[in-house]
């Protein structure tokens, strides 16, 4: 996806959206991290009722270390 594929998006929300999912991309990207793998694994801990008060643990640039902890 690129910037001139947001002036497609058709409608507010979805130009919305998209902002944000590009701009998770490229925080994943900045902090070296597989985007794919970090949305999958935050779904999923979101999913299985981590805490709002740690939400912190779930941000990119933690991810390698809380991805590597045992479960």
């Amino acid at each position: 996806m690129t910037r001139k594929d947001a002036l497609f998006a058709g409608h507010k929300i979805e130009a919305e959206n998209w902002a944000l999912l590009a701009s998770i991309v490229a925080t994943c990207k900045l902090n070296g991290v597989n985007p794919a793998a970090y949305i999958t694994e935050t779904l999923e801990a979101i999913i299985d009722g981590h805490p709002h008060s740690r939400i912190e643990d779930l941000m990119p640039w933690r991810f390698r270390k809380t991805s590597s902890q045992p479960q």
